[in-house]
């Protein structure tokens, strides 16, 4: 485990500065330069904080010479998040790492102010010279998710906890709905918002609830494990989200999406340490490596496993899109025509849900 030396951030929350080593770190070396990352929940939370902290420890590894690495932890979407990235900047971070969605318009407003200093917002789509964006397809998953959902139910019913309702997590629940009703065409996803990233006790409320409702697979795209452990603990099929989340779920977990920013991270801090950073705009997905899926549980069939594995594979070299047409919204109608599919700027910007997911987005 790697120790840490906190101090405060004003109200803001600590910053842990390590070295590769695990030891305190104490500045020393003029030319090390400092890379830093902002989370919005705790790392933890064994999910997307706790993922995007072993890319930052990559980093550090890497590195250890050149680079000391900063962390901050559960800073909140909004004006913490303005602050935070301002004093980071005036500590002498080069690189900074704003790595939720919510701290879009704070950091384009910080990278204003600090033109020398590198920016990089993960999921949000503003750029500027200095600030570039990266995401993961995290909807690609989905898709593998749906078709072993599709076979692994006997209600017919999802239950898909869900933590704001942005075009990512919307995106994602209408890929895994596509995916579902190819196999299931009655079948429905009900979600349950808990309008927070990290919260355990409103994750597996919700969890709890959609399993009342007659849920027998639980899907999510929040950050705690409480959904897997919920479903679990009822005997209920999940799939994990951002991490491997299989320790929380030995016997129901079918797998999990696994976001692998560490490959990215070591890259563009390296291109700061090199001289070549440039504002740029990377989506990847299971192609490219920057999502990937564990083996599925030993306790899911093996013909299942197999159409889930030949599913993956189909999307990861390009042969499947989430969003082949015929796709429809939930009034019938028809959003992408048979034989075409969802190019991304619709992907990116999409706010509506597809047929078969229960529930009014508007709401």
């Amino acid at each position: 485990m790697i120790k840490r030396r906190d101090f405060l951030i004003g109200t803001g929350g600590a910053i842990a500065a390590t070295s590769a080593l695990g030891m305190p770190y104490i500045a020393r070396a003029a030319d090390k330069i400092k890379a830093a990352w902002i989370y919005v929940g705790p790392t933890g939370d064994m999910g997307y904080s706790f993922q995007h902290d072993l890319g930052r420890q990559a980093v550090a590894a890497k590195y250890a010479d050149r680079v000391e690495t900063i962390k901050v932890e559960s800073v909140p979407e909004g004006a913490d998040t303005e602050r935070v990235l301002t004093q980071l900047a005036n500590q002498g971070a080069k690189i900074i790492f704003a790595t939720s969605f919510g701290y879009m318009e704070p950091t384009v407003k910080v990278a204003k102010i600090f033109p020398s200093v590198y920016f990089e917002h993960a999921t949000g789509y503003k750029r500027a010279p200095n600030l570039a964006t990266y995401a993961v397809r995290f909807y690609e998953g989905r898709t593998v998710q749906g078709t072993l959902a599709g076979r692994l139910t006997k209600s017919g019913i999802v239950g898909y906890v869900g933590s704001v309702p942005i075009p990512e997590v919307v995106g994602g629940i209408n890929a895994f709905t596509q995916a579902f009703r190819k196999i299931r065409p009655d079948g429905t996803v009900k979600v349950i918002y808990v309008n927070e990233w990290f919260n355990p006790g409103k994750e597996a409320d919700a969890a709890k609830a959609l399993i009342d409702q007659g849920a027998d697979i639980m899907c999510q795209h929040t950050d705690s494990p409480a959904p897997v452990q919920t479903a679990e603990a009822r005997g209920v099929w999940s799939f994990g989200q951002s991490s491997d989340m299989a320790r929380f779920g030995p016997t129901h977990l079918v797998t999990s999406n696994v976001d692998n920013w560490a490959p990215y991270y070591v890259q563009r801090v390296g291109m700061v340490l090199d001289g070549t950073w440039k504002s740029t705009d990377t989506w990847g997905g299971l192609g490219a490596g920057m999502l990937t899926m564990p083996p599925f549980n030993k306790n899911v069939p093996a013909d299942i496993a197999s159409e889930g594995m030949k599913v993956k594979e189909a999307v990861a070299n390009g042969s499947r899109h989430p969003f082949d047409g015929p796709v429809k919204n939930q009034a019938g109608e028809i959003k992408v025509a048979a034989g075409a599919n969802m190019p991304d700027p619709e992907i990116l910007g999409i706010n509506w849900y597809v047929e078969g997911v229960a529930g009014d987005l508007r709401k």
